[in-house]
């Protein structure tokens, strides 16, 4: 078995605490300005000082209501301020928060809260209300239910009810609580089967974000800014919150993505955290838009340019020739690019899923290097990432400080280190299924070199095709979603001859290049018989082939009218595409690319 390791840089003590940065930046920076609120169309501050008497109040609340420690209590919201809020107030009250998606349905709502036996909810709006409300009656033990919005604010009501609750009280129930303790349980999204609750510690989330802050330098730094967009039911995002208090730079609240790039271009964040299929969108949209103004030869000879400038970091550095064309390239490009992230961005991390090598290195030549990392919500996140100063593009990172990582005899990613969860809540048989040997079993399969890790698919997902070949189907998708007018692309063949793909493609960019080409329709119901348009899906698909082999090359593709979505149940909130449920509803289009002819 072949191992990697990274010596521990931080420790955290048995009697650390989620919440001791918060009252450690109130005492020594009370005045520092920890989060940016947006309130109508204006971001005002909240200083440290100020951040942790609203916990203290809130806090008070959860008290008052009863709440003992270790209760887990939900939160059903969008990413923003008062989700950060109440999740510390819920730690300093010694509960543990329970994070459900927004967008979920009224049979996961009941799901995440009957197995976690919570005993209380905040909801966001009347919307998710309602939603509880269909399914309140099955959950006897569900005693509460704050609202964020609306005539009686959970902030208002939580406050009021807390006053009588003194101040030693609520620091003794603070301080009781210890590192090995339940901070949160986070109900896996799931690409096939029930979701399985993490239990996910004190310790767990410290050593992640402590870790990280080594890995990622100054980026992270005290007084930076981020603006989070990441829904904070997901892992990810609540490692960036966690990690903010710990590191001290700023954060914004923003949760409406069709308004994200004007937003980013007011806030100027200094660095970006978001899935690959945000950036793949900037770079679409940029792409587009040159060629919507009759600059597509420009920006494609300055993309040429960045991804060049960026191989030859890696292989002693650009020559005259190519600093020239680079700085041409800046001005004419580039520019505009880190504009439109605010202007100030001088990174980004990304996680989730896959990032194509291609917009890696696209992005670290226009100036704003990504640096991709990889972990699970059993991991609290990031296992590996690629650090400030030592990126190789196209891999995920070397484990972060701490963390052993190995791949095992059949080629899975195994971890090791005091990130990895402690088991499946109320479900001692898929623990032990996972944590086998002091090893967690990530499920994903992938290669190391000179400690980089490069995770090239899912066990589970596997394709044995009837020849007998294994194909690992992220590698080419990942290669074929690069490419502007696509969405999501599913390569099936299990069992079957030869590999095929279906396509979808994104609303976003279809006008402008129908546009472009004259044109009469603007969707993908009017243009997946196009030939130009097939003509654009065959190149994105002929890319994608030239990165694996003849036997896992696709053979055949078909441009659905319709695309992958959350709300068709096709798509996990974080973007994953829910395999099995796709086989199942697109099953006719499948079967048509087998059919005798």
């Amino acid at each position: 078995m072949q191992e990697y390791s990274v010596p521990a840089t931080a420790k955290v003590a048995d009697d650390d605490r989620l919440t001791d940065a918060v009252w450690a930046n109130a005492s020594e920076h009370p005045d520092a300005v920890a989060y940016r609120r947006l309130v109508g169309d204006e971001w005002q501050p909240i200083t440290f000082g100020e951040f942790r008497d609203e916990v203290v109040a809130v806090a008070k609340g959860f008290v008052a209501a009863g709440l003992e420690p270790g209760d887990r209590v939900g939160i059903v919201a969008a990413t923003r301020y008062e989700w950060t809020l109440i999740d510390y107030a819920l730690w300093t009250a010694g509960c543990a928060g329970l994070p459900i998606y927004e967008t979920s349905s009224a049979s996961q709502y009941q799901w995440c809260l009957s197995d976690s036996g919570a005993r209380g909810v905040v909801v966001e709006s009347d919307e998710h209300r309602a939603t509880l409300d269909q399914v309140v009656g099955e959950l006897p033990g569900l005693e509460h239910t704050w609202q964020i919005d609306g005539d009686r604010p959970a902030v208002d009501v939580l406050k009021e009810a807390g006053r009588d609750v003194s101040d030693a009280d609520l620091e003794e129930r603070r301080t009781r609580v210890r590192a090995d303790d339940l901070a949160t349980l986070i109900y896996t999204s799931g690409t096939t089967g029930r979701p399985k609750g993490c239990e996910i510690t004190h310790r767990n989330l410290l050593f992640e974000v402590r870790a990280a802050g080594d890995t990622f330098g100054t980026m992270m730094q005290a007084g930076n800014s981020t603006l989070l967009f990441l829904p904070l039911a997901h892992i990810f995002a609540r490692v960036v919150q966690i990690a903010a208090q710990e590191q001290r730079y700023v954060v914004g609240h923003f949760h409406d993505t069709s308004k994200l790039s004007s937003e980013l271009q007011r806030f100027k964040p200094d660095f970006v955290l978001s899935v690959p299929r945000v950036f793949e969108k900037v770079y679409n949209s940029a792409k587009q838009k040159a060629y919507q103004g009759g600059k597509g030869r420009i920006f494609d000879l300055a993309e040429a340019t960045a991804v060049e400038y960026s191989r030859s970091l890696d292989t002693g550095g650009p020559g005259l020739l190519l600093r020239g064309k680079h700085a041409v390239f800046d001005r004419l490009v580039f520019s505009k690019l880190r504009a439109a992230l605010g202007g100030q961005c001088r990174g980004a991390v990304s996680g989730g899923s896959a990032l194509g090598a291609r917009i890696g290195h696209f992005f670290r030549g226009v100036g704003i290097p990504i640096h991709e990392g990889y972990g699970l919500t059993e991991t609290s996140a990031a296992i590996t990432a690629n650090a400030e100063g030592d990126i190789r593009v196209g891999t995920v990172g070397r484990p972060l400080p701490g963390i052993t990582v190995a791949i095992a005899e059949d080629g899975e990613v195994l971890a090791k280190g005091d990130v990895v969860f402690r088991g499946y809540w109320n479900n001692e048989t898929a623990t032990a299924e996972t944590l086998k040997d002091g090893w967690f079993h990530t499920g994903d399969i992938g290669t190391l070199d000179d400690g980089f890790l490069s995770i090239t698919g899912r066990k589970k997902e596997l394709i044995v095709t009837a020849g007998g070949k294994n194909v690992a189907p992220a590698v080419i998708e990942d290669r074929i979603r690069a490419h502007r007018l696509i969405s999501q692309a599913l390569v099936v063949g299990d069992n079957r001859p030869y590999i095929a793909a279906l396509i979808t493609l994104d609303p976003e960019a279809l006008p402008g290049w129908a546009s472009e080409h004259g044109k009469s329709g603007t969707t993908a119901e009017e243009l997946a018989g196009d030939e130009d348009l097939r003509a654009e899906v065959q190149a994105a698909i002929d890319d994608g082939n030239s990165a694996v082999s003849k036997a896992e090359s696709v053979r055949q593709f078909r441009i659905l009218t319709s695309d992958f979505t959350e709300d068709t149940g096709e798509l996990t909130p974080t973007m994953k595409l829910k395999r099995n449920v796709i086989a199942d509803q697109r099953a006719d289009d499948i079967e048509a690319f087998y059919a005798q002819r």
